[in-house]
């Protein structure tokens, strides 16, 4: 259940009882785009965020009915350097799993974290998403504030690259550890690959699923603090079509 209902400059934020009502209104709302765009394109281009704070919107999206999947392309935000799509930590694997390969997608495009030349890889990843231009983008945000890893000292809200490499942060690497995906910090890889913020901006809506009360400052900073690359998140203030959802936890700063 909707407990609270707002608007933050051009972005509309849903603040629910339970992680998993929360996780039922984004794929609801995500379905009700997507048979939407179906009835107007023939193909649909994606992008999804991996991480466990997507677990029970994608649950619940692999439930909705009358979507056509096989029409729909699908590209993910972030990857390791270093990180083979065959390891447990991939977040190729991880939206190849939960996302093409369980819904039956048309095309799944994985960025390859192993690739010999990692520059010759954004430059390969850039022009796919250029060809297949982006209808949606189904993100979270990190504890640092963080879209896809674009942490703050490394986003930049006019970035000039669609996908680049970066230095990940101690908080965004113990972020990792927090979810469980590797043990300790040290085990952590310290650089990724990731799409810029102006790359997923470019996206025709925004759906921003963010549970936990470990998001608590983070959504407190994304909705009540200045735009800006301190905190990258807010960049989703901007954009014409854009929905935030959080569940009790992480919204319990922006409830009064």
């Amino acid at each position: 259940m909707i407990i609270k209902e707002f608007k933050v400059d051009r972005m509309t934020v849903y603040a629910h009882d339970t992680r998993k009502s929360m996780g039922e209104q984004v794929a609801k709302d995500v379905g009700q785009y997507l048979r939407e765009l179906l009835a107007k394109k023939d193909e649909v281009n994606m992008i999804f965020a991996a991480a466990p704070s997507q677990a029970d919107f994608l649950d619940s999206l692999s439930k909705e009915e009358g979507i056509d999947w096989n029409r729909i392309n699908v590209f993910h935000m972030d990857e390791y350097v270093g990180i083979d799509i065959k390891s447990e930590q991939s977040f190729a694997r991880f939206v190849k799993e939960r996302v093409a390969d369980k819904l039956g997608v048309g095309q799944f495009f994985p960025i390859n974290g192993k690739a010999e030349d990692i520059n010759a890889e954004c430059k390969r990843y850039s022009e796919l998403l250029r060809k297949y231009k982006t209808d949606i983008v189904c993100l979270g945000i990190g504890e640092n504030g963080h879209i896809a890893f674009n942490d703050p000292g490394e986003a930049d809200f006019w970035d000039e690259n669609d996908v680049k490499i970066v230095t990940l942060d101690e908080t965004c690497r113990n972020q990792q550890v927090n979810d469980k995906c590797f043990e300790t910090i040290d085990d952590v890889p310290k650089y990724a690959l990731t799409l810029t913020v102006p790359t997923l901006l470019r996206g025709g809506a925004m759906f921003c699923t963010v549970p936990a009360p470990t998001k608590a400052n983070a959504v407190k900073r994304t909705l009540c603090g200045n735009v800006d690359i301190d905190c990258p998140a807010t960049a989703l203030r901007l954009h014409t079509c854009s929905k935030f959802y959080c569940d009790k936890d992480s919204a319990k700063y922006v409830l009064d």
